[in-house]
């Protein structure tokens, strides 16, 4: 028997469908169904009733339900503990889009490395499904990623708001977009475009904003920092959240500067996410609450 097997069977049991846990789950329907029938093998008990409007446990799988919990609870209070005889030295890796580097994260960090001196951070540059599915794996105990206004968040992954920012346009300080007020979406491809790779959440936010039309020319680029770097360097223009650009240090030299876009396709949310399966230890839940107490610092100084 594994713990695995136990956990479907709950999200299962909670969700009311196959299709719904297997979605949550990221497994497809015939590895849920292959693992649970597993366990009922093992068990010698049918756990599962399936019907046209849904799946519900059997009378038997209700008669075993009290103990199940009793050992997932038990799991989550062993693995609470073993994080709790960690006394010397750690490590937390964190998962970033690269979003909010300076005003949020680097701070977050040095705070957070006065706080604990032997606590070891690891920051992942990476795409955001990678990220949730290091989360899901335990590859990551934290991730910190954009999302835009309205998405539906994973079921398993629990998160927490830090920052909601509106989209500018960073260019450089010598364009011509900068002595408009506001950059009109047909003035948006006047200089090459610097998009971001897809996989990322600005990509999706201007193939939506454009409704699919592409640049007449564009770069391709993973993440803020490097499309900082590339419109410093005159290569052209890119879109990225408020956040990502002001106070930059690109900006306090005057290499680079932003201006509204003259559009609204919603707001692009930042923030910390982390699987809701997972015990948070205590030094990655004071992390949390520094990258809050940051973000609200932020925010008052906007």
């Amino acid at each position: 028997m594994r713990i695995e097997q136990l956990e479907y069977l709950t999200v299962v049991t909670r969700l009311g469908s196959m299709r719904r846990a297997g979605e949550a789950l990221h497994v497809s329907q015939a590895a849920l169904s292959q693992t649970i029938g597993n366990l009922e093998r093992e068990l010698g008990v049918k756990l599962l009733e399936r019907h046209r409007t849904g799946t519900r446990l059997s009378s038997g799988g209700r008669e075993l339900l009290p103990w199940i919990t009793e050992v997932l609870d038990a799991v989550h209070r062993l693995r609470a503990a073993a994080d709790a005889q960690v006394r010397t030295r750690s490590m937390i890796r964190i998962g970033t889009v690269q979003a909010a580097t300076v005003p949020l994260v680097a701070p977050a960090m040095r705070e957070f490395h006065a706080a604990h001196p032997q606590t070891q951070v690891e920051l992942v540059t990476t795409q955001q499904a990678d990220i949730h599915e290091a989360l899901r794996g335990g590859g990551l105990d934290l991730g910190i990623v954009n999302i835009i206004d309205g998405d539906d968040l994973p079921p398993d992954i629990a998160a927490v708001e830090l920052l909601r920012g509106r989209p500018v346009v960073c260019c450089r300080t010598d364009s011509p977009l900068t002595r408009l007020d506001a950059v009109p979406l047909d003035r948006l491809f006047d200089e090459p475009f610097i998009a971001m790779r897809s996989g990322y959440l600005m990509h999706r936010y201007i193939h939506r904003l454009t409704a699919g039309r592409p640049p007449a020319f564009a770069y391709s680029a993973d993440g803020a920092e490097m499309g900082k770097v590339m419109v410093a360097e005159g290569l052209g223009v890119t879109l990225l959240p408020d956040y990502s650009v002001v106070d930059d240090p690109l900006e306090r030299s005057g290499l680079i500067t932003h201006r509204p876009l003259a559009a609204d396709a919603g707001d692009v949310l930042l923030i910390a996410q982390h699987a809701r399966t997972r015990h948070l230890p205590q030094p990655i839940r004071h992390l949390v609450r520094i990258l809050q107490a940051q973000a609200a610092r932020w925010r008052r100084e906007r």
